[in-house]
């Protein structure tokens, strides 16, 4: 099997080789984020919420707490969206942290984490139908009206981590609502391990960012007769197709949402779909390396 269509899709992920240019973002003295120069020189209009130093920018001192940093990067925040450096607020926030799994040191809306450099995690659930003839996955069309990659196909279930919440909560929540996936049946879904990446951002007339992106995967088997539902406007339609059909499209088109190919290779990989031997070996080599 030519595994070169699968590495474009990793490789487009991760297209920022390094932070070049960019300067170190702190809190506590930890780095979080990557600042490009148009924000750098923009947070210098509010010195009492960042200090500025041969070692990048950090949170100012004075704000002691995760609540007072929140706070001051929700002010920052919504002066940044006035100068046009960072789209308009979705009023969702995520937690900044240094490390995956480690302690929130502030909050920052969704819309400014790609500006900020900061790192976002995420879960996505592989819906699974196992027949006699073979592996079915349950594929969701995203809205037409989505900020990114509106009317790409994804994952039955896939969400940003809200501050305050984990990996299996998020993945409760975010099947209920996107799918009307029950609670008790959303639960059953197994940890299969994390993807991460790191990807340019660059948005007209925007600052330009990054995606420092960390996602969860799951796979949940779902009964025969089990229909998902849109709930939330998310999500267009969901349609059921057997696991050749999924790899052919990952494989040949750019139908499938960019990160949600790296979570279906993962996928293919484990199921042995993508036959085991060197090439299989570098292809999980370049997943797991990323992030």
């Amino acid at each position: 099997m030519d595994l070169a269509p699968f590495f474009r899709h990793v490789a487009r992920c991760n297209d920022l080789a390094s932070p070049s240019g960019c300067e170190p973002f702190r809190i506590e003295g930890r780095p979080v984020g990557w600042l490009a120069p148009d924000l750098v020189r923009a947070l210098t209009y509010w010195p009492a919420a960042f200090h500025f130093d041969s070692g990048g920018v950090a949170m100012a001192r004075r704000l002691r707490s995760p609540g007072a940093r929140s706070d001051a990067l929700a002010r920052v925040c919504a002066g940044l969206v006035a100068a046009g450096l960072i789209p308009r607020l979705r009023g969702e926030r995520y937690d900044i942290r240094a490390e995956p799994g480690g302690i929130s040191l502030a909050t920052l809306d969704r819309a400014a984490v790609p500006a900020f450099g900061v790192r976002a995690e995420g879960v996505h659930v592989n819906g699974l139908v196992r027949r006699a003839e073979g592996l079915w996955l349950w594929v969701a069309v995203r809205a037409r009206d989505k900020a990114v990659a509106p009317g790409k196909l994804d994952n039955i279930v896939a969400g940003g981590i809200p501050a305050g919440l984990g990996p299996e909560e998020t993945l409760v929540k975010e099947a209920a609502e996107e799918a009307g996936i029950p609670p008790d049946l959303a639960a059953t879904a197994r940890h299969a391990g994390r993807i991460g990446y790191v990807m340019a951002w660059d948005e007209p007339g925007q600052a330009r960012g990054m995606r420092r992106d960390t996602l969860h995967v799951f796979d949940l088997d779902l009964p025969e007769g089990f229909v998902p539902r849109p709930g939330d406007g998310e999500v267009e339609r969901f349609e059921l197709w057997p696991i050749g059909r999924v790899l052919a499209a990952v494989r040949d088109t750019e139908a499938f949402k960019f990160n949600v190919n790296l979570v279906l290779i993962d996928l293919f990989l484990r199921e042995g779909l993508i036959p085991p031997g060197e090439g299989a070996a570098r292809l999980r080599a370049a997943l797991d390396q990323g992030g």
